[in-house]
């Protein structure tokens, strides 16, 4: 099959692959885009998985201001180089993420956050309320499993359906600048403020 030079362009405008590895990826995928960016991504992915352990320390603090100054957002970015932390693809990302705080307004970063003591009230009540219902007792608990994951996609930031994509997490979004900057990126910390919310 014949892949042509603005297929190639295309899939390195989505990717940021380079030229060699966005025709590899066309041609194994038959000229199917969505399959060659998804194969560019897993090859990325892999790539970051062996740097994961790779100090990330520099990075930039993002403060973000929504609705008229009623909520603000405050968050850490962290990068392995500074030369990454101030490219306009991290800088974005960064707002991204802060936007996205501001408007879903999660309580924990990762499920590692999730006090257990929360996890176990909330299974109580998950199970109680499947009972209630009158599901059989051998269902209950792939019910209360379900639902367990519904609470983290609602409560977790890294799970949370990204706010201007529902396709794709808050992680998938780190993840894909990560594939794109060839290097380790942490979402360290994050505060979301809202006026008049401890009174």
């Amino acid at each position: 099959m014949d892949i042509t030079v603005e297929q190639i362009k295309e899939l390195r405008e989505i990717t940021g692959a380079g030229v060699l590895d966005a025709k590899k990826a066309l041609i194994a995928a038959e000229g199917n885009m969505d399959k060659a960016v998804d194969a560019l991504r897993e090859k990325g992915l892999a790539r970051m998985a062996k740097r994961a352990d790779r100090t990330a320390n520099e990075g930039i603090i993002e403060m973000y201001a929504h609705l008229a100054n009623r909520v603000g957002v405050m968050l850490e970015l962290n990068s392995e180089s500074d030369f990454v932390a101030r490219t306009d693809l991290f800088r974005n990302l960064a707002h991204e993420i802060a936007l996205h705080i501001a408007a879903m307004d999660p309580k924990y970063l990762s499920r590692e956050d999730v006090p257990r003591d929360e996890i176990d009230r909330e299974l109580e009540v998950l199970r109680a309320q499947a009972l209630a219902e009158g599901k059989p007792e051998q269902v209950v608990e792939r019910i209360v499993s379900g639902r367990l994951e519904k609470f983290y996609q609602e409560n977790v930031l890294l799970e949370q359906p990204f706010v201007k994509d529902d396709s794709k997490t808050v992680k998938d979004l780190i993840d894909d600048v990560t594939v794109q900057l060839g290097e380790n990126i942490v979402l360290r910390r994050f505060v979301r403020y809202e006026l008049g919310e401890a009174i």
